[in-house]
């Protein structure tokens, strides 16, 4: 009778997302008197939901011998599969390819029409997802979605059609797609499906609208995520994953202080998790915030445990060494890590630091070249992020290739997409470079403003190397000079900069051959300089461009 009601007790507990409650109480329970396979399957659930994975799957285990034992074998294959599931997520391929061999086979002795065979169509659609084959992905996951249909299973769908709505996106079927992974959260948000599944698929969706760069999804879809968590304050699986999403949030919107709040909870989260890995990505997190302070040695020291963690500290790492002023090393780790990617959402991440730091060492071709690729990236994804990123990348090299006028429109275009998007630092920094392009267009007074307002926003935030950047700008406005270059000077040294030869400088400015000769004979000897490249990295080092 004890048993009974403590079996009972753990039941209800289940049913109120009290796990640790749950685990505790059927555990116990079962050490006295070994619990059926449908108590043992709570048990494992329990387990899941506060991150013991090793418990999760020996529960599992016995929970699929159990059932096979009363030759349930539905119910064994899809304990089978979930086994195989764990093993997978934690890198065990080969163990749980055995797990789902295990699960097909009690599943081909059950009934021929049951809905664990949808269910083992999705070790297929993951292997597919992984070689990139979104054809076949749409195939296998639409095979499984009219399984799930039939049966009526909410897990199996939700699990099928948001692998699908991501390939249909791949194949460049956007907004069908998006419609889909929209129908699939709906599922989620009203509570349809199991804790687990509930879970895994909240943070591959949100996952996936990071990846597509859909930024108001994936802050939607974070906000739910939160709320749910919440309601479980003894889960531990996915509150890691969680407070990543939002960190990231939280310092697109300026909020740098919370994020780093949220992305060090992470550690204790992940530390007890199935998804330690994670953590890295968390560490990255704390670095970028830390870069943007100027606080260059705890960036770099985050940084670094990123990497030991399994995460590739792209471009934050190389826009580290940018900021420090080491522009070769800069260009040397972006080149790299560009190399080594061949994911277009990962390299998308990567190309607008590119940009950035080609732009900076005077390397204008490859700047070029990365632009391209970013805006190629942008056509038709329906994303206000990329949009951003491209026209801004294209703004700063159209000014670094001495055209004011096409890089004030990308500009322009750029700082409304951030305007809309709530990033307050994003859009302070292309207000820099608009105030750049109106002052080599002479119109200070415009410069003037754009450079009070980033200012004004840079303190704001406490981004210290911006508000040093911008006070050197205004400085350079109210002296006429910098290091000791006229006026004049520094309008040649740009245009050297930009890669322009002697006779397009003096043509673009209205300027004898010879003059622009002696300009730069000064330029050389004021900035110690003996050629055209050298004074290039110095204009770009000290930020006269």
């Amino acid at each position: 009778m004890i048993i009974v009601r403590a079996v009972k007790q753990g039941r209800d507990a289940i049913a109120h997302g009290a796990w640790a409650g749950a685990f505790r109480v059927l555990a116990k329970a079962d050490r006295q008197r070994p619990l059926g396979p449908q108590d043992l399957e709570h048990l494992a659930i329990a387990a899941y939901m506060l991150g013991r994975s090793d418990d999760h799957f020996e529960y599992l285990k016995r929970a699929q011998r159990a059932y096979q034992n009363a030759r349930d074998l539905p119910r064994a294959a899809r304990c089978a599969f979930w086994a195989g599931i764990n093993l997978a997520t934690r890198g065990r391929a080969s163990h749980a390819a055995g797990w789902f061999g295990r699960a097909q086979r009690f599943a081909d002795r059950g009934p021929r029409d049951n809905v664990e065979h949808g269910y083992l169509l999705v070790p297929a659609l993951l292997e597919r997802a992984a070689e990139r084959d979104w054809k076949g992905v749409a195939e296998v996951a639409t095979k499984a979605e009219r399984i799930a249909e039939r049966h009526g299973d909410a897990d199996l769908f939700a699990l099928a059609a948001h692998e699908r709505a991501h390939a249909l996106v791949q194949l460049g079927r956007v907004e069908e797609g998006l419609r889909l992974l929209d129908e699939v959260m709906v599922s989620v948000t009203v509570c349809e499906l199991s804790p687990v599944v509930t879970g895994l698929v909240y943070c591959s969706v949100i996952a996936y609208c990071q990846d597509l760069f859909q930024v108001s999804r994936a802050r939607a879809w974070t906000q739910a995520l939160t709320g749910w968590c919440e309601q479980q304050p003894e889960m531990v699986a996915h509150v890691g994953q969680c407070l990543v999403h939002r960190s990231e949030i939280m310092q697109m919107h300026g909020q740098w202080g919370a994020a780093l709040q949220e992305a060090r909870r992470v550690k204790t989260r992940f530390a007890q998790s199935m998804n330690s890995s994670a953590a890295g990505h968390a560490l990255y997190r704390q670095g970028e915030v830390y870069r943007l302070q100027g606080r260059f040695d705890q960036a770099e020291s985050a940084y670094r445990k990123a990497a030991r963690s399994g995460y590739e500290p792209q471009p934050g790492l190389a826009l580290l060494r940018l900021a420090q002023g080491k522009i070769t090393a800069a260009v040397s780790t972006i080149r790299r890590a560009l190399a080594e990617t061949t994911d277009s959402a990962r390299r998308a991440r990567l190309l607008p630091a590119c940009v950035e730091i080609f732009v900076a060492n005077g390397n204008l071709e490859q700047a070029r070249e990365a632009c391209g690729e970013l805006e190629d990236s942008a056509k038709g994804r329906k994303s206000s992020l990329l949009d951003a990123l491209a026209a801004e990348s294209h703004g700063a090299l159209d000014l670094a290739q001495g055209n004011p006028h096409a890089a004030l429109e990308r500009l322009r275009h750029a700082f409304e997409e951030w305007r809309q998007l709530e990033a307050p630092y994003e859009a302070a920094r292309v207000r820099v470079l608009i105030a750049q392009a109106c002052r080599k267009l002479e119109d200070e007074d415009a410069a003037a403003l754009e450079l009070d307002t980033a200012r004004s926003a840079f303190s704001h935030l406490r981004a210290g190397p911006d508000v040093a950047r911008v006070d050197r700008l205004a400085r350079r406005a109210a002296s006429g000079a910098e290091h000791g270059l006229t006026r004049r000077e520094l309008e040649v040294l740009r245009h050297v900069a930009a890669g322009r030869p002697n006779k397009a400088i003096a043509r673009d400015l209205a300027l004898s051959n010879r003059t622009v000769d002696r300009h730069l004979s000064n330029i050389f000897n004021k900035l110690g300089v003996s050629s055209r490249s050298a004074a290039t990295a110095f204009a770009y080092r000290n930020r006269l461009v």
